[in-house]
């Protein structure tokens, strides 16, 4: 684990979130589980209350609070993906079971948790020496809620 670590608090299930976001990205890994010495405002001794964990080499923590957290959108997990396919598997494994669509990329996990996910491509077009180029995508990409790499390519590529 690093020095620095993102923690995300959850009401109880921080070590299924956990577990899950392991299971999505290549690099990841579960680590320390903690349990609770005795008795604390969510929950009873040996209940988990704090779990370890990375996603792609990032260290984060789970950590289970007792009660729902709201997330808002000042921070987010962003995953850069390789390809249209790679998109596709996390964006609907993490809508699944009660996720939800934002825009632009951005989604919440069904723990209210909120993800972007955009092909490693996108910021390359957006940064393109042709400010044409990165209008149209930026455009193009206003307009998605999951990204497509082909429309944004597209955009990129065929002038108006």
């Amino acid at each position: 684990m690093s020095k620095v670590s993102t923690c995300l608090w959850f009401a109880r299930d921080g070590e299924a979130a956990a577990r899950f976001y392991v299971s999505l990205v290549p690099g990841s890994s579960l680590g320390e589980i903690l349990r609770a010495p005795g008795p604390w405002p969510g929950g009873e001794p040996g209940d988990v209350i704090l779990i370890t964990f990375t996603i792609g080499g990032q260290s984060f923590q789970a950590l289970n609070g007792g009660a729902p957290a709201d997330y808002g959108t000042a921070a987010s997990i962003a995953i850069a993906c390789a390809d249209q396919a790679e998109v596709d598997r996390l964006w609907h494994a993490l809508i699944a079971e009660g996720g939800t669509e934002i825009m632009c990329g951005w989604l919440r996990d069904r723990w209210g948790v909120p993800w972007q996910i955009f092909p490693d491509m996108l910021p390359r077009l957006l940064a393109d020496p042709d400010p044409a180029v990165a209008a149209r995508v930026f455009t193009a990409m206003q307009t998605m809620v999951k990204l497509d790499v082909a429309a944004l390519e597209a955009a990129a590529y065929t002038a108006s």
